[in-house]
């Protein structure tokens, strides 16, 4: 019966991490990726992808 009742709870915590990572991914008004690091990994800044071809244009 305490086995019963420990993997019950440890079912309920699972469900409610799986539940709480759907909301964050779905609801959060925060700009970036999803996955936690803090990165900006989604933004693409243009302007320096431009600088660094023509820097190794100029190298070549």
């Amino acid at each position: 019966m305490v086995q019963e009742i420990i993997i019950f709870f440890v079912f309920l915590l699972a469900a409610a991490y799986l539940l709480r990572m759907g909301y964050k991914s779905f609801f959060t008004k925060e700009a970036g990726c999803n996955k936690g690091c803090g990165g900006a990994c989604s933004t693409i800044d243009l302007a320096k992808i431009q600088r660094e071809i023509e820097a190794k244009k100029a190298y070549k």
